[in-house]
């Protein structure tokens, strides 16, 4: 990666200082756009990974190099806080983050696991993610090591990214394909479904309709801005109030195709991504 300029600010005053949040492509881009919502007067760094997206299928030792390069990139602009959005990389790389970044680092998997088994009330907790995700158990076992008698079911749903990034939000298709997917939970009596993919938020009228009204959907993206916010209070880092917020988006690999789709998951332009 290019090495580019540092946003320059106080030393001692980390509030002035940009949030950093990177994925693995588009999909953190449901967590930037709740930082938006959340904390409106935070500057924000975005970094998207896409000339080597997906991590989904990819090993942990490369998900973890892959997500050390990308939490170093957005060292480069003093970022005060690192937001991994990409549930994959968390699964599989948040402790190696942990250990060698000096900086708080904000993971999707807790504030969504934590935000679930606070509203389930049969104690059945449904998750839908990539393939590495489901298969590392990461929200297994966070489920089971906050409240061992919380049932767990968990499935991959692997073509609802590239419906996503089709913009097949609302096709029959996509009907179907979600109803093949979530019949197991209907089966298993879930109430609670945790989105365990940045993806799958703009999913969530789909995945509602088939679950139906009394199943809850914890939207990791949501409940992670919460803790973001928390986070900077605790660190005394909460930005003040300003009239307009700088948000830069950097992407590896092909800006163009990362502005045309991303904007569908932020519903607002994104005015230059740069390609590093």
């Amino acid at each position: 990666m290019k090495k580019q300029m540092v946003l320059r600010t106080k030393k001692n005053d980390m509030s002035s200082q940009p949030i950093g949040i990177f994925d693995s492509g588009l999909g953190g881009l449901t967590v930037a756009k709740e930082i938006f919502r959340q904390l409106p007067y935070e500057d924000v760094i975005y970094y998207g990974d896409t000339a080597r997206v997906p991590y989904g299928n990819k090993s942990k030792k490369t998900i973890t190099k892959f997500s050390l390069e990308n939490a170093d990139f957005l060292k480069e602009y003093n970022v005060k806080l690192i937001i991994v959005a990409c549930n994959t990389a968390c699964s599989l790389s948040l402790q190696a983050l942990k250990k060698k970044i000096d900086i708080p680092i904000v993971g999707v998997i807790e504030p969504a696991v934590k935000r679930a088994i606070q509203i389930s009330k049969n104690g059945k907790i449904g998750i839908i993610g990539t393939n590495s995700t489901i298969n590392s158990k990461a929200y297994d076992k966070k489920i089971k090591k906050i409240d061992k008698a919380m049932q767990v079911s968990s499935k991959t749903c692997p073509l609802f990214v590239p419906l996503v990034e089709e913009g097949w939000l609302n096709k029959d298709i996509t009907y179907k394909i979600a109803k093949t997917y979530l019949d197991c939970f209907k089966r298993r009596n879930v109430d609670t479904l945790i989105l365990a993919c940045t993806h799958y938020p703009l999913l969530i009228k789909v995945i509602s309709t088939i679950m139906g009204s009394k199943v809850k959907l914890v939207d990791s993206a949501s409940e992670v801005a919460k803790v973001a916010k928390t986070t900077l209070k605790r660190i005394d880092s909460l930005s003040e109030e300003k009239e307009k917020p700088s948000y830069q988006f950097y992407v590896s690999d092909e800006p163009a195709y990362f502005t045309k789709v991303g904007e569908k998951f932020l519903g607002r332009k994104i005015n230059c991504a740069r390609k590093v």
